[in-house]
């Protein structure tokens, strides 16, 4: 059986259990990494990451299955199960680290993201 080439995609959608726990349940996602993303200091301990000065995001690291899953579905998963419009929240977590994001690993990844954003903003 030949074995496909896994794709990485990188989510910050607040509380990154939260969001582990959803895509741990998709079909085609093969690996669910949870961390820090996206600030200025190098491996920071949660304690650093809540002070808000680090510039990190909560997010989960996905290693994921293209022939079984797209990136845009993954997207279409990531937008529906939180929201991305409230600032540096999600329902009582709050602060910069909670956070939606989205962490593109190829030009590609950028272009369907921008897509979809549009898509769902036009559609309300």
């Amino acid at each position: 059986m030949e074995e496909h080439k896994l794709e990485t995609a990188t989510l910050a959608g607040g509380c990154f259990w939260c969001t582990e726990a959803v895509f741990q349940r998709v079909d085609g996602v093969k690996k669910v990494i949870s961390g820090f993303t996206g600030g200025h200091i190098k491996n920071p301990p949660y304690r650093e990451v809540v002070t808000q000065r680090t510039g990190h995001a909560e997010s989960v690291q996905l290693k994921f299955d293209p022939q079984k899953i797209t990136f845009e579905e993954l997207l279409l998963i990531f937008f529906a199960t939180h929201e991305p419009t409230t600032l540096n929240r999600q329902q009582n977590d709050v602060g910069t680290h909670y956070r939606s994001a989205i962490f593109y690993h190829s030009e590609a990844q950028k272009e369907t993201a921008e897509k979809v954003i549009r898509q769902l903003e036009e559609e309300k």
